[in-house]
């Protein structure tokens, strides 16, 4: 078997244009070629990385959620705590920061688990999710930040997905994460 080449399929971009920015994210218009010649424009979003961090207790069997609403898909949803991570910090710190802003709870430890883009097709949004097993309660969460903390079975979580309460990519992949680490520790799957 043959490697393909990696230039075979590659888009040409022939220019970025602003549309608009603020601290936070950045919309542009890229004028892009495919490799069969067509030509079009598409919106490109350009986001500060985020830091997430998926809080365990101490026996992994549980997991610190808050219960929030979104307004861009008017959504109400179970997710891990998880902000932006701000310039110069340390995405550790950033995780626990936010864990603890949003949840009322400090991460004893907070270990680097992975990063990766929700939208790779429209956006450049780096995303990097942080575990933690075991918090200490030190206060409550922002005002703006949780209607409800809860500790979540991982099992019960589980179910969440699948009912649609947890739709964030960063709180899915957590709890999958979970899921898996428990199923190797009791030996077994599912």
């Amino acid at each position: 078997m043959t490697e393909p080449s990696s230039e075979r399929t590659r888009w040409t971009i022939h220019g970025e244009r602003l549309v608009d920015e603020n601290p936070h994210i950045r919309l542009s218009i890229a004028s892009v070629e495919l490799p069969d010649g067509a030509r079009f424009e598409q919106y490109v979003f350009r986001m500060r990385r985020c830091a997430m961090t998926i809080v365990l207790d101490e026996t992994g069997e549980s997991i610190l959620l808050i219960w929030r609403h979104r307004f861009i898909v008017d959504q109400w949803d179970w997710e891990a705590p998880g902000g932006y991570v701000d310039p110069g910090e340390d995405g550790a710190a950033a995780a626990a920061r936010e864990a603890e802003e949003e949840t009322g709870w400090r991460p004893r430890s907070v270990k680097f688990l992975l990063s990766y883009q929700p939208m790779v097709g429209s956006a450049d949004a780096p995303q990097d999710i942080y575990v933690a097993y075991g918090a200490d309660h030190v206060g409550e969460p922002e005002l703006d930040e949780a209607e409800e903390v809860r500790w979540v079975p991982i099992s019960e979580a589980q179910e969440m997905i699948a009912r649609g309460e947890i739709m964030g990519a960063a709180t899915i992949i957590g709890v999958m994460h979970a899921a898996a680490e428990r199923a190797a520790a009791t030996g077994r799957i599912g």
